[in-house]
């Protein structure tokens, strides 16, 4: 607004400079009209306004509490939707739409849930290897049982992923491997670090070794298929979440 602009820069230019370069430039405003504003008493709009500005500021800005420190309501973690749905509550009958103009305003937002990354995507073309473990996670042996999944960590830019491969017998993470990229060959290099960490301690994979995933697409494909077999393990895929070793 026009006059806004005017109040924003008039301690440093002057109303009447302001007005005169304005209506030069195709803005017509006299001087009177922006004192007629200043002196104009607050809409109720602008007076609504300024008491809701108040109520979510006790909400969102931390308050002193008993103890004399400063602390936020448990309500700052809501979004414009629920807020207003709590003011509601309160008896308050505010517009969700002012609820979201005044938090935009002033920079309050409520907590938001990242999405979560999906690790598991079976491919249906893929054949599954039958499933030799059963929900039974019992090893009497190293080199026996073998488990394997992947997770992911939230960067600032993308996501990183790591695949474990862990002996089911001491629960020892035998193999592992890196990568910003859910590829079958991600997952392969954590098998082939697997195999060479055992035939470094004079303990190679007897070739019987079950190595048991879940159905994720990187753990069905032939080519996974065929670095387990190198590797000296026996495919087994369960449902999802079977390789974990609680159960």
């Amino acid at each position: 607004m026009i006059c806004e602009f005017i109040a924003e820069h008039k301690d440093r230019f002057g109303v009447v400079p302001i007005c005169r370069v304005l209506t030069e430039y195709g803005c017509e405003i006299a001087p009177r009209t922006y004192y007629a504003w200043v002196a104009r008493p607050p809409s109720k709009r602008a007076l609504w306004d300024l008491a809701m500005t108040e109520v979510l500021a006790g909400y969102y800005q931390p308050q002193p509490g008993p103890d004399g420190q400063l602390r936020k309501a448990p309500e700052s973690l809501y979004g414009a939707a629920k807020m207003h749905a709590h003011l509601q509550r309160q008896g308050i009958p505010v517009a969700r739409c002012t609820v979201e103009r005044l938090m935009r305003t002033n920079g309050w937002l409520g907590v938001v849930r990242t999405k979560r990354v999906r690790t598991t995507q079976p491919d249906p073309g893929h054949a599954r290897a039958p499933d030799l473990v059963d929900r039974d996670f019992g090893a009497d042996a190293p080199n026996e049982l073998a488990v394997a999944d992947f997770t992911y960590v939230r960067m600032v830019s993308c996501f990183a992923y790591t695949a474990f491969v862990i002996d089911a017998f001491a629960g020892l993470i035998t193999g592992w491997e890196c990568s910003t990229s859910r590829e079958t060959a991600f997952v392969e290099r954590a098998i082939r670090h697997a195999a060479e960490y055992r035939r470094r301690q004079d303990h190679p994979l007897p070739g019987t070794t079950i190595h048991h995933s879940d159905a994720g697409s990187q753990y069905t494909s032939v080519r996974f298929g065929e670095t387990l077999l190198l590797a000296g393990m026996i495919p087994s895929v369960g449902s999802v979440g079977d390789s974990l070793l609680t159960g």
